[in-house]
C-alpha cells in the first residue's frame, strides 16, 4: 500500500497565536536576522482583489527568536483577509512585538503595482534605550528583484 503524506493544515484566520518562537541562542549579543517573504497576499477592503506584496521582517531579538515555518503559516493566512497595506503592515508588526519582544524590528511590505501605483510601507519598533547604532550593518543582499 502507498504511503500518504498527511495533508497540511493551513490556518484560514490571522491569529498571532500560530507563530512559533524558540530561544536566542546568543542573547548577550545584537545580531539581525533578516527574512524575506516573496509571496504575501491579502485582499484589496474595496474591491476584493488579490494584493501581492514581498515582507522584508529585519530584527534584532531579545530572548526569543521566530520559528520560520510558523511565520510562513502565519503571512499565508492573510490571503483571505480584506485589508489596507497600511493596516496589514503595522499588524503584522504588532503580533510580532506581542510574541518575541525584540529588541528592535523593522518590517517593510512593498506591495506590487496595482492601478499603476507601487506602495511601500515600512513600519518599526525599538525597545526604550535601543540606539540604533546597535544595530547591525543593512548589508544583506536583498533577493527580491522588485525592489533593487
Amino acid at each position: 500500500m502507498p504511503r500518504t503524506s498527511p495533508t497540511p493544515t493551513f490556518p484560514s484566520r490571522p491569529s498571532r497565536t500560530i507563530l512559533e518562537t524558540f530561544p536566542n541562542p546568543a542573547p548577550g549579543r545584537n545580531f539581525r536576522i533578516h527574512m524575506e517573504l516573496p509571496e504575501f497576499t491579502c485582499l484589496c477592503p474595496k474591491t476584493g482583489q488579490p494584493d501581492f506584496a514581498s515582507l522584508i521582517l529585519d530584527f534584532v531579538p531579545e530572548k526569543l527568536c521566530i520559528e520560520l515555518k510558523s511565520l510562513k503559516m502565519y503571512v499565508w493566512s492573510f490571503r483571505n483577509e480584506g485589508t489596507y497595506h497600511e493596516a496589514v503592515t503595522n499588524r503584522i508588526l504588532d503580533d510580532i512585538v506581542k510574541t518575541i519582544s525584540p529588541r528592535f524590528v523593522r518590517l517593510t511590505a512593498r506591495f506590487y503595482v496595482r492601478g499603476g501605483v507601487f506602495t511601500s510601507v515600512v513600519a518599526q519598533h525599538a525597545k526604550r534605550g535601543w540606539k540604533m547604532s546597535d544595530l547591525p550593518d543593512y548589508d544583506v543582499e536583498v533577493n527580491d528583484p522588485s525592489i533593487r
